[in-house]
């Protein structure tokens, strides 16, 4: 009764109707709201019907009061008779100020964006049917956190909005961020009676900091126990690599770039991308890496030699290489490595070329990727929304919200992930990455895995797979298709036969 009437006070603020304007003249969000529409699709050659649920459901705080509404999409297939059994896939994305829109419409969902085969935007704007969506093992939730997508905060019972210092105590930061999104999964799971259901997360890029940190938090404090997590493009999840660490890593991704655009010597442009990148993992761990750690003191020669090997593998000139100390840095890779053909490649995924107003300088102008996945996937999901799933609003869809400063102290996601594992033998955890993206590299993601379980006594729980693609790798076909199945198939084994038990 009393969430009832908190319920009722703040519903005054909002429009009885979305298009309506408060009395307050403001455009506000309706806090619990639902619009519920029927679809059918087929994937993987299999026709069904899935039912979408598009709305907001609030975020409570200790005094059981609505501090904010979250918007989400549901997505259920309806020809399922055991609901218990089947998985859930909770899905989350970056920034940390990014909506949910990225794998929402252009990797899971059973929508995509009408791009080309290689990703890139194609007029008219809008979506498409995902024949490898894995709607057909699983119920999928996209998440927007608050000040993404159509996510806000809300006034309190006076109508005053809290300050920038509460507001950032309550959402914007690792810990905060993972507090308050446990709580409202709860809210969700047990709205939508799916207690029993085995339960999955996936987070991209800083959305993988996020599911880590969920994997625990929602273990301890919310007694909800997964059977799997997805890392798709991870950052650093609170497991730093810093100094020659940082530095080495970055190596096998210059190769890979180069080798797509072609700028490698012959000898290893000749050989396909999967023969070339083993050797150059071992050179980095074996050799570039104790070369950086040693610093100044590297012997002369030695020092030669390492940068010839690195202007080898990342097509970068050997003296280019022996001025930055072998430390290259990832901006000046983007504006170096075609300078001579006047452009330059992208940061989240190199495949994309952009030019500059000038071909001198250290870091391109801008990011040739970004501008491209703006292009398409901003008219795609304010379209899709409004027209296809018949949620509307005239609250602004934040491709990228407000939610700095970003408080990012103590943060153990990714130590909180491995002590998850431990403390469940059901849980599973695979890490997806492109070879091409520069930002959050695929090596990086490998050291991030094998930093999870130092022990090495949960190494068959842990899986990686690269893809021949960016940050975004679902956004070539080829990957999309191979993405999906690899998420499919992780989904499937992460599910306990029939009375196996959670124990060691």
């Amino acid at each position: 009764m009393k969430k009832l009437l908190i319920k009722a006070l703040l519903f005054c603020f909002v429009s009885a109707s979305t298009h309506a304007i408060a009395e307050d003249h403001s455009r506000n969000l309706e806090i619990d709201h639902t619009v519920v529409t029927k679809h059918k699709t087929k994937v993987n050659g299999t026709k069904f019907s899935y039912t979408a649920t598009a709305g907001t459901q609030p975020v409570w705080n200790s005094k059981d009061e609505a501090v904010a509404a979250l918007h989400y999409t549901y997505y259920t297939r309806d020809d399922v008779k055991d609901r218990a059994s089947r998985p859930l896939l909770i899905s989350f994305n970056g920034g940390p100020g990014s909506a949910s829109v990225w794998m929402h419409v252009a990797y899971t969902g059973p929508r995509v964006l009408n791009v080309d085969s290689e990703g890139f935007p194609l007029q008219p704007y809008g979506v498409k049917s995902n024949d490898y969506s894995v709607l057909d093992v699983a119920d999928i939730v996209f998440v927007n956190p608050v000040n993404t997508g159509y996510s806000r905060v809300l006034p309190n019972k006076e109508g005053k909005m809290p300050s920038k210092e509460e507001q950032k105590k309550m959402f914007f930061g690792v810990n905060a961020d993972v507090k308050y999104l446990a709580e409202w999964i709860n809210t969700f799971v047990t709205r939508n009676n799916r207690w029993r259901s085995p339960k999955f997360l996936i987070g991209e890029s800083y959305g993988t900091t996020r599911v880590s940190g969920l994997a625990l938090e929602l273990q301890d404090r919310q007694w909800m126990y997964l059977n799997g997590v997805v890392l798709v493009s991870p950052t650093d999840i609170g497991i730093e690599r810093k100094g020659p660490v940082k530095a080495a890593n970055r190596l096998p991704y210059f190769a890979a770039a180069a080798w797509y655009h072609k700028a490698l010597g012959p000898e290893l442009q000749s050989k396909d991308l999967a023969e070339i990148l083993p050797e150059i993992e071992q050179f980095t761990i074996n050799e570039y890496l104790p070369a950086l750690a040693m610093g100044g003191f590297i012997a002369p020669e030695k020092k030669q030699k390492i940068a010839e090997q690195v202007a080898k593998y990342s097509g970068l000139a050997v003296e280019q290489v022996l001025k930055s100390n072998l430390d290259v840095e990832t901006s000046y890779f983007w504006k170096e490595l075609l300078r001579e053909r006047g452009q330059t490649i992208g940061r989240l995924d190199s495949r994309y070329l952009g030019i500059d107003k000038k071909d001198v300088g250290s870091r391109p102008d801008f990011s040739a990727e970004l501008s491209s996945w703006l292009h398409s996937f901003t008219p795609a999901i304010n379209y899709y929304m409004s027209q296809e799933l018949n949620y509307k609003t005239d609250i602004k869809y934040n491709m990228f919200g407000n939610v700095h400063p970003w408080d990012r102290t103590n943060d153990r996601t990714g130590y909180n992930l491995g002590k998850a594992m431990n403390e469940n033998p059901y849980l599973n955890v695979m890490i997806q990455a492109g070879y091409f993206d520069g930002a959050t590299n695929y090596f990086d993601a490998k050291y991030t895995m094998w930093q999870l379980d130092p022990s090495s006594k949960m190494k068959e729980r842990l899986s990686f797979k690269g893809y021949r693609s960016g940050h975004m790798m679902y956004l070539r076909k080829e990957d999309l298709k191979l993405s999906n199945e690899d998420l499919r198939q992780f989904i499937k084994a992460s599910l306990p036969a029939k009375d196996q038990p959670a124990k060691y």
